[in-house]
């Protein structure tokens, strides 16, 4: 499938949409720009960019000097002349934070109306930052609705996040990080994957879900980057220390603090180290007088996840769980601060009947250095634990794992029927074959 050649009309003359309409003219394309507002389209028809952005202007200027690029006021005129519609229109906040997917609504009528008996195939891609569930329960049925067409046969979907920053979009186009298209097939991901054939960086197919739910992701962490630096900088400005000079260090480690380590799903944080070190740090920013709402909300946030797992075991309405891992992290004997050891407490404090298998603290409780702990200061949860791992599992009506300790990897082919599995960590191989026998906390 040709990279060139496809014809395209862009929904939306903003940045994103004048941004990409303007790249794909440069790169082969015959595109037609379509926007409500006279004014952005008169603009475009001269050659001239309707927004302020490095190397807009020379590329929608070569782009209508070529033919490669014009605009409509009309939709209908637009679809018609194309195969392909991208929808860049905006969704901004209401008033309350809701999104507001009234353009993305009116887009999607106008393009179903356009596509309404025609038989070519047309494929409709969402560029517009929308929520998950927003393309299968917005943008599919209205498209459906105004088509009179199935999804997938008449006409076919995808979600397309674009990933373009203000002042550098060319750039970012040029050089994006990623590209993600979901699909409801894979002939329609590739299809509209090979326009960026040629750009560098991973390219990923997925479904419409995960890739409405990425771009989120993305700039709920970029968000939560720049809170970071900023109350990471309030305290040493308020110790007399240099932040850049310490921010600067801290971006040099790729192995874990700019790395994909601690972002996966899962169950809460724990051990000897990061409890500790940030209830001192954030009991020096009170010291201090210093409002650090991002910090100061960590523990907290920690604590819920221990307090949505003991509400996930409750759910299920059993009284004997067969628990697999108590230790903070597979590969320890430590027990301090283990968020596992909390969750145990908690269901023992409620009344279940625990039994307890992990390999390394059984020995610890033996031999090891935190036997102490382990005897006098958990000696309730030390009298649950055994070296039986048949006998544990045998006992468990609910089995959760705690910590993917490697035993635990072939757990499925050894529950019973009537077991279920909850799976705090995602386990490798864990679920195989278990079906609907097996859940996570967050997946």
């Amino acid at each position: 499938m040709t990279v060139r050649n496809r014809k395209i009309a862009v929904f939306g003359l903003g940045y994103v949409g004048v941004v990409s309409a303007a790249c794909l003219a440069r790169d082969g394309h015959k595109v037609v720009g379509v926007d409500p507002q006279p004014e952005k389209v008169r603009l475009v028809r001269e050659g001239k960019p309707p927004i302020v952005e490095q190397f807009v202007g020379e590329l929608i200027e070569e782009g209508v000097r070529t033919g490669a690029l014009t605009a409509t006021t009309d939709a209908a005129e637009a679809v018609a002349a194309s195969d392909m519609s991208l929808v860049c229109v905006g969704t901004p906040s209401r008033r309350n934070g809701s999104l507001d997917t009234a353009a993305v609504a009116r887009v999607c009528e106008q393009i179903g109306a356009a596509i309404r008996g025609t038989t070519g195939r047309h494929v409709v891609v969402m560029r517009s930052t929308i929520l998950p569930g927003t393309m299968r329960g917005v943008v599919i049925p209205t498209l459906e609705k105004a088509s009179g067409m199935t999804a997938g046969e008449g006409f076919h979907v995808a979600n397309n996040p674009e990933f373009l920053r203000e002042s550098t979009a060319v750039y970012d186009y040029d050089n994006p990080p990623k590209t993600v298209v979901g699909a409801t097939d894979p002939a329609t991901a590739s299809e509209v994957l090979s326009l960026y054939e040629a750009l560098p960086g991973p390219k990923i197919a997925t479904t419409v879900d995960v890739a409405e739910m990425v771009k989120y992701a993305d700039n709920a962490w970029h968000a939560l980057k720049v809170a970071f630096g900023n109350e990471i900088g309030n305290l040493a400005k308020a110790v007399g220390v240099d932040s850049h000079a310490v921010m600067d260090i801290f971006c040099q480690d790729e192995k874990l603090n700019i790395s994909p380590y601690y972002l996966k799903p899962g169950y809460a944080f724990g051990g000897s180290c990061l409890p500790k070190d940030l209830r001192a740090l954030t009991y020096k920013g009170r010291e201090l007088d210093l409002d650090l709402p991002l910090l100061n909300s960590i523990m907290p946030s920690n604590q819920h996840q221990i307090e949505r797992a003991f509400e996930r075991v409750a759910s299920y309405g059993v009284r004997r769980v067969a628990f697999l891992g108590i230790s903070f992290k597979s590969g320890t004997d430590d027990l301090r601060e283990s968020p596992q050891v909390a969750l145990v407490e908690r269901l023992i404090g409620k009344g279940y009947d625990l039994q307890i298998y992990d390999r390394n603290v059984h020995m610890a409780r033996l031999t090891g250095a935190n036997r102490e702990y382990i005897v006098n200061v958990i000696p309730h949860i030390s009298q649950l634990l055994s070296d039986d791992f048949d006998a544990v599992l045998e006992h468990g009506e609910l089995v959760v794992i705690g910590n993917p300790a490697p035993e635990f990897k072939g757990l499925a082919a050894r529950l019973r029927e009537d077991q279920k599995l909850l799976d705090l960590v995602r386990t490798p191989g864990a679920s195989d074959g278990l079906g609907t026998r097996y859940d996570g906390i967050n997946w």
